[in-house]
């Protein structure tokens, strides 16, 4: 009997042995995947994620309902104990650049639970069965949810702008600290992600971000002066990166030094992303 040789490429035939080995083929390396690609990747993927959000637009009630109501909530509660009775407009100048940083912050923690709910369903072990980057599915993720960060951050604005908010400074300056909070709240989607790929549940994940929201949004300048706040709060403040990202945001807006506080923001989105991208990227491939 004469033996039928057929040529085939040493990575095909070695992947088919290994899919024969694991019962299932195995996706091509991430390093084979080009940069177009990848980015082909992510625009499919963010596509794929906009669709959701158009067939469940439930999803967007938090982006359209929490500026409003945290906007007029603080402004009308703490305007006139912190700036004087019927100085609520002073108030809304001071407290508007920082919800802006709140914004952020709230919208992450929601990438986490949405990650971890996507693994229960088996949507993730589907993206990791494909031939794309492990990076490119996450990617797609923190660009959706920047973009709902900025319709948050609109209508923040737009609710201010009704309430007497005033730029100060120039229309360029407002744009820089909405870059800026965007840029901070990305990498702030990184540390979600990871919880949410560690921990068993979405429950456990919005939990564990409560305990980290909490401190950090009111141990800050968002809501009021920290020269009001004890000596050892006023410390914590003073290195929290939400006083920064507040006071940058409040400088870009209403003028006022503004050199400082950007950089410590920036250094602060560097370092987060740098820790916690690689991470969340590893548990997303090693996760089962």
């Amino acid at each position: 009997m004469s033996t039928v040789t057929t040529n085939k490429p040493a990575g095909t035939a070695a992947a088919a042995a290994g899919g024969g080995a694991q019962g299932q083929a195995l996706p091509p390396s991430e390093g084979r995947i080009g940069l177009r690609a990848n980015l082909r990747h992510i625009g499919a993927l963010v596509r794929r994620n906009t669709l959701q959000i158009k067939q469940d637009p439930e999803s967007m009630f938090d982006v359209l309902f929490m500026p409003i109501i945290f906007t007029l909530l603080f402004v009308f509660v703490f305007g006139g104990a912190i700036s004087g009775k019927g100085n609520q407009e002073a108030y809304v100048n001071y407290v508007v650049p920082g919800l802006m940083a709140m914004m952020g912050m709230n919208i992450a923690m929601g990438v986490g639970t949405g990650v971890n709910d996507d693994f229960k369903k088996g949507v993730m072990d589907r993206f990791r069965s494909m031939p794309i980057a492990r990076s490119s599915v996450l990617l797609a993720k923190i660009v959706v949810e920047l973009g709902r960060m900025m319709v948050a951050i609109s209508i923040l604005l737009g609710v201010g702008f009704l309430l007497g908010l005033s730029i100060k400074t120039s229309v360029l300056d407002l744009f820089l600290s909405i870059g800026l909070s965007a840029v901070f709240g990305a990498s702030l989607m990184w540390i979600f992600i990871l919880l949410g790929l560690t921990l068993k549940t979405a429950q456990a994940v919005q939990g564990m971000a409560m305990l980290v929201l909490m401190p950090l949004q009111f141990g800050s300048s968002i809501f009021a002066p920290p020269s009001t706040m004890p000596g050892w709060l006023q410390s914590f403040t003073d290195y929290n990166p939400l006083s920064n990202l507040a006071d940058a945001a409040r400088g870009l807006i209403n003028g006022g030094p503004v050199a400082h506080p950007v950089w410590v923001t920036l250094a602060w989105s560097l370092a987060i992303t740098v820790v916690t991208m690689p991470l969340a990227v590893r548990k997303f491939r090693q996760k089962t």
